[in-house]
This record gives C-alpha cells, structure tokens and sequence, in this order.
C-alpha cells in the first residue's frame, strides 16, 4: 500500500450508475460516449464500494479529527437526485460532517432538495469560461443537455437558496479560452455571490479531447493569482490590463503588493469549498504541480517568484 505525502482533508465520493452519465463533456471520461475507464474521473479512478461500509469508514475517520468535509461528485441519470438526497441526509445523521455537493441539479426544486437534505455547499460546474466553448464541449454541439445561460440561472437559484459564498462553480483552464475569458467569467460569477475553483485541463485516453495538452504553467499562475486577488483584494475585471491575445500584461496594484501575494503562496492551492485540497487531481506528484494541495516550500514559491518577475 502506498503512503500519501498530503492526506486529503474532505473525502470526495461519486455516485454510482452502472451506465455512465447521460451527458457527453468532452474532457470527461464519465461522458456517455467516452471510451475511457468506468471508474474513473480526472486522472483519479473511482472503485466501487458499498455504501453502508463507506458510511462507517467515514464515521471513523470523522473521530480522528483529520477529516472535515465530503464532497459527492454527482454523474447524471435518472435517480441522480434521490440517490445523492439520501446519501447526504446519511452521512449527516450518522457521520456529523459537513456536506458539498458537485452536480448539475437542472431545475430550483432540485437545488432547494439538496439544501432540504443537509447539504452545506453546492457546485454547478461552468467548465468552460466562454459560451461558444461551453456549446462545443459541454452543450448541444457535444450532444449534451446543457446550456450556458441556464447554468448561470441555477448559479443564481442556488446562491439564493444556499447564501452568498455557500456555491461554488468550476473553470477549467486550457478549454482553448483566453486568460482574458477567465478573468471575465469570474468576475461574472463572483457578482452572483458564487465562488469559482480552477482545474488545469488534463487529457484522459479515451475522451473527446484527449490529443489536446494541459495549459502552460506559466498561462495557469497568472489565472490562479487574478482569481486569488479579486477574491482577497476585492479586485474586479476591470483593474486588470490584458494584451489584443487576452494575455494578462499587468495586475492592477503596486509590485510591493503583488509580490506580496506571490509569496503568501495561497493563490496556487487548490481552489474550491473549505478544506478541499483534492491532492494531485489535475497532476502526477512528480510534477509540474498546478494545484498544490498543502502550504508551498520557499523553493516552490521561490520557483514560481521567478515566473513573475516581468510583473515586479
């Protein structure tokens, strides 16, 4: 068995259908036509367990303190809502921990049901960060159900069911959008009070897209430190400077700040609800870490420091 160098602190689980989700994302192994592995998502396999025995390893593990949250991670099919109700309403009873939610609840009697079943947080994933990548790879032209004007509708029912910072919403960088695109659609989100998380795009044999690359790091950190600074610094789209490609060419505050927010090394920790840190979701533990899942060496922050000198 092997040992992790960063235990997770929330315990992600996915629902289970012997079939795979109804809808196609394109970066996704769970997708109706995707060749990929069943038990898999991300880079991350999935095995099967039975639920009764799950619920006690969570119970124990509650005990030691080192667990704060679950986190269900919701395919689409027919029973979606009902099977992840009564889970949440479970481990809520027997467990006592806090409960998230990621899943495309598609209408406000849904959403309000979650809430009902003691779920504390809900994420709707975005994915894509412009409407025309969202059509190619999420909605009607990857033969999916989704649409981009509906997913910021129930982004806002859900912010007002479950209060202002309680949802949260995902972007993935490397979609073929512009770090412009970012920035816009998460100023967009943070207007309806939802929080949004970033993942580096990561192709998966047997996907859609799985010929296309993760982004380049160097593309990733400015997104995660204009995202880390309109969150802490209350700073909005319009204080950043962008190039005619859409590339971030300057932060909107003074270098001793920017520096400042460099070395804190929070911007480049994994995004999402509180506790998350999803070790290695979007990369392998030897590296290039987009997402580091705990506080960052000096030599890490010293190594991405040096990425932003043309900023300093």
């Amino acid at each position: 068995m092997g040992k992790m160098d960063c235990p997770p602190t929330t315990a992600y689980l996915m629902t289970y259908a012997k079939s795979k989700c109804t809808a196609n994302c394109a970066f996704c192994p769970q997708a109706r036509e995707s060749g990929s592995r069943s038990d898999a998502l991300s880079r991350v396999t999935w095995p099967a367990f039975e639920t009764r025995r799950v619920i006690q390893k969570l119970i124990a593990t509650v005990k030691t303190g080192v667990l704060k949250r679950v986190c269900i991670q919701c395919l689409n099919y027919p029973k979606m809502i009902e099977d992840v109700t009564a889970l949440a309403e479970t481990i809520n009873n027997q467990a006592g921990v806090s409960v998230s939610v990621s899943c495309q609840p598609h209408n406000a009697k849904n959403i309000k049901r979650l809430k009902g079943s003691g779920v504390s947080r809900i994420g709707i994933p975005l994915d894509a960060a412009r409407e025309d990548l969202f059509f190619r790879i999420k909605g009607e032209s990857a033969g999916g159900p989704y649409s981009w004007s509906k997913q910021f509708s129930l982004l806002e029912e859900a912010a007002s069911v479950f209060g202002e910072g309680n949802v949260s919403t995902h972007l993935i960088v490397g979609l073929g959008e512009t770090e412009e695109d970012l920035v816009r659609v998460v100023q967009k989100c943070l207007d309806l009070g939802v929080i949004p998380g970033l993942f580096a795009f990561t192709p998966i044999a047997g996907t859609a897209l799985e010929k296309n690359h993760q982004p380049p790091l160097k593309v990733y950190r400015r997104v995660q430190l204009a995202r880390y600074l309109m969150l802490a610094k209350k700073m909005t789209f319009k204080d950043f400077l962008f190039d005619d490609m859409g590339i971030i060419i300057a932060f909107g505050v003074e270098d001793k700040e920017l520096l400042k927010a460099v070395r804190a090394g929070e911007a480049f920790r994994t995004s999402g609800c509180p506790d998350c840190n999803r070790p290695y979701y979007n990369e392998k533990p030897g590296g290039p870490i987009y997402n580091f899942p705990r506080p960052l060496t000096e030599e890490e922050i010293s190594s991405i420091e040096e990425q932003f000198k043309p900023f300093l």
